[in-house]
Formats: structure tokens, C-alpha cells, sequence
């Protein structure tokens, strides 16, 4: 095992703002690349671990490859509240990376361009996503939405389906 690997630990989602247009995440999960890449690409796989917890998320589309589109959809368990997200795929390369679009359709037109990296580190595997915005303000926003929450609980929700 390298030092890089001994390094990594699995459990926690970390967050950072590298610039003023990015935010940056970053997550092992005790699982194989291919299993970690299938969970972000295979449509019953989403549905069972996007969103936060007390959310249930239904997948409306999802073509996984470059021109493709996806929309998903989360209800709130608690009030039924539904709200939509969706995007085009820019670039799926199995099981290296995929970058795409994302557009919450609360706020229309407000896109962000997201890019994930799986790095294999033997069973295990680090995912890293960057999203970058047109602008500070919107960065600052998606922030103040309460994201790192939602993040970290599909992280967790992945790592449960994933172990």
C-alpha cells in the first residue's frame, strides 16, 4: 500500500473553495472504482442514494453518455415538497471520470459545470468533484443552501449501499 493510500480515510466527506468560482469535495468509499463509478451512473443505483437523508429522489432521465441528459427529482419525506435538478452529460470516461451540467430548476439558467474523478486506491476509491459557477455569488449561494449537508448525507447514503 503507498503512503497515499494509507492516507486516505474513508467516513468523511471534506469540502473546500479552492478559488472563487469552485467548490471542491472530496470522499473514499470502501469499494472497488468500477462499483463507485457504476453507483453514479446506473439509474436504480441514484435513486437509493442522491439527496439527503428525509429526501426520496426519483430519476426521470438519465442517458449517460456526452449529449445525454438527466433530470432527477427529490421529495421531501416529510411534506412531499418535490423540486427538480438536471443536466448534460459533457464527458463520461468508465470509470475515470464523468463531467456534466447542473441546473436546479428553482433557479433556471444558473448552471454549473461538474466534474467527478474516481481514483482506484486498491478496494477502496477517492471521488472528487469539483463544481465551478459563473459567479462568486452564486458559489457563495449554493453554499448557503445548506449543500455541504446534502453532500455529506449521499456521501453516507452511497457508502451504506456501496458496503
Amino acid at each position: 500500500m503507498t503512503t497515499d493510500q494509507q492516507q486516505a480515510t474513508s467516513g468523511a466527506t471534506t469540502v473546500s473553495t479552492p478559488s472563487e468560482r469552485e467548490i471542491c469535495s472530496e470522499r473514499v468509499f470502501d469499494a472497488p472504482r468500477d462499483r463507485v463509478f457504476d453507483a453514479y451512473t446506473d439509474p436504480e443505483l441514484i435513486s437509493r442514494w442522491w439527496g439527503p437523508r428525509g429526501t426520496t429522489t426519483f430519476v426521470e432521465q438519465m442517458d449517460v453518455r456526452p449529449g445525454g441528459g438527466w433530470r432527477f427529482v427529490i421529495r421531501n419525506d416529510a411534506d412531499g415538497e418535490e423540486t427538480g435538478f438536471k443536466g448534460i452529460y459533457r464527458e463520461v470516461s468508465a470509470p475515470e471520470r464523468i463531467v456534466q451540467t447542473f441546473e436546479w430548476e428553482g433557479m433556471p439558467g444558473h448552471v454549473v459545470i461538474e466534474t467527478a474523478t474516481f481514483e482506484a486506491l486498491g478496494e477502496r476509491t477517492r471521488v472528487r468533484g469539483t463544481s465551478l459557477f459563473q459567479t462568486t455569488e452564486e458559489r457563495d449561494g449554493m453554499i448557503a443552501s445548506g449543500m455541504e449537508r446534502g453532500l455529506s448525507d449521499s456521501h453516507d447514503r452511497l457508502a451504506e449501499l456501496l458496503g
